[in-house]
């Protein structure tokens, strides 16, 4: 791999609002629907395709896809080995294990509660910053608490059923492992264009799936029967609107909207998820999971409220990473 490679400066988030304020809420709803409804696209796309195969097949096609955008604008997709390397660990933790196991997982549990255990990724990035003594705020480690609590409340209605239990376990799984991603990757060293970097990542954590897929025997078992309409149409729609589009407008957010504004994502998705679950798939989460749900938003408003008014001061703050690597 040649040694040039993207990192010619920093790539700033944006401590103030530097485009229209429309194009600001256009790209916002984008990524409020878009994130919010891929749960209820990956429980529709693996009603019959395998799970890993979906996942893996998702992201190396979205790959293929910008990298050939990226080329057409003439972006060189050169990096680093060291900058490869950091992409492949992102993309193993945020992908493969991460988006890669909601696709597992949703195979057992609703989408809907699987939307509610992702939205407690950044209060599990607050109790991996207390361990690691970054000293958060103290509200910010109150909330924490008290969002895992709301998680607790969101898996109890399903603890009592082997099946769901397992789904329940696997989801958790994703989404330390998505957390874990994000925490690491301040410490990776990433090509500066995200875009260059989410190529790599999708690659390598679709093609990690994929191998996963092979090895469990999942590509033994496609037959006909897999490649049904509504679920093709669902693959579709996250290759294109979640892995590109998404990531896109996100990606276009961290540079011109302060953060605690782009970060509002993670106690809207939730919402969407669970809105989208009952509309269309009959879903009806228990009132515990609804209650819990409640708590892991508040606690994550909470703790925005208390961790970004500090980070707003220290402009300009460095993203490092892939737009993955930042929806924490």
């Amino acid at each position: 791999m040649a040694r040039r490679s993207h990192r010619r400066g920093p790539t700033n988030v944006s401590p103030a609002v530097t485009a229209p304020p429309k194009h600001i809420w256009a790209a916002l709803v984008i990524v409020y629907f878009v994130w919010g409804s891929t749960y209820l696209g990956i429980k529709v796309a693996v009603e019959t395709l395998p799970p890993l195969f979906a996942g893996g097949s998702r992201f190396l096609v979205a790959s293929v896809l910008l990298a050939a955008v990226l080329a057409l604008r003439g972006k060189s997709l050169r990096v680093t080995p060291r900058e490869l390397l950091s992409a492949g660990i992102a993309g193993t933790l945020l992908l493969a294990l991460g988006v890669g196991l909601v696709h597992v997982a949703e195979t057992r549990i609703d989408s809907s509660v699987a939307a509610m255990i992702a939205g407690t990724v950044p209060l599990q990035i607050i109790v991996m910053r207390t361990l690691t003594r970054e000293h958060p705020a103290r509200a910010t480690q109150l909330s924490a608490l008290t969002g895992l609590i709301g998680l607790g409340l969101v898996v109890a209605p399903g603890l009592g059923t082997g099946s769901t239990a397992l789904g329940l376990a696997i989801m958790i799984t994703a989404s330390i492992s998505w957390s874990t991603g994000s925490f690491l990757s301040k410490k990776l060293a990433f090509p500066s264009d995200p875009f260059v970097t989410s190529v790599y990542e999708m690659a390598i954590g679709g093609g990690m799936l994929l191998l996963g897929a092979t090895v469990s025997g999942e590509l033994g078992e496609l037959d006909s029967g897999s490649f049904a309409a509504h679920s093709i149409l669902a693959w579709a729609y996250l290759v294109v609107m979640g892995s590109l589009v998404g990531f896109t407008a996100y990606a276009w957010l961290l540079r011109v909207a302060p953060i605690s504004l782009v970060v509002t994502h993670q106690y809207v998705n939730p919402l969407v998820a669970i809105a989208l679950g009952m509309l269309f798939l009959g879903e009806r989460p228990s009132p515990f999971a609804l209650l819990g749900a409640l708590v892991v938003i508040a606690a994550v408003y909470v703790a925005i409220r208390a961790e970004f008014p500090r980070s707003a001061r220290r402009a300009p703050v460095q993203a490092r990473g892939a737009p993955a690597d930042q929806s924490a």
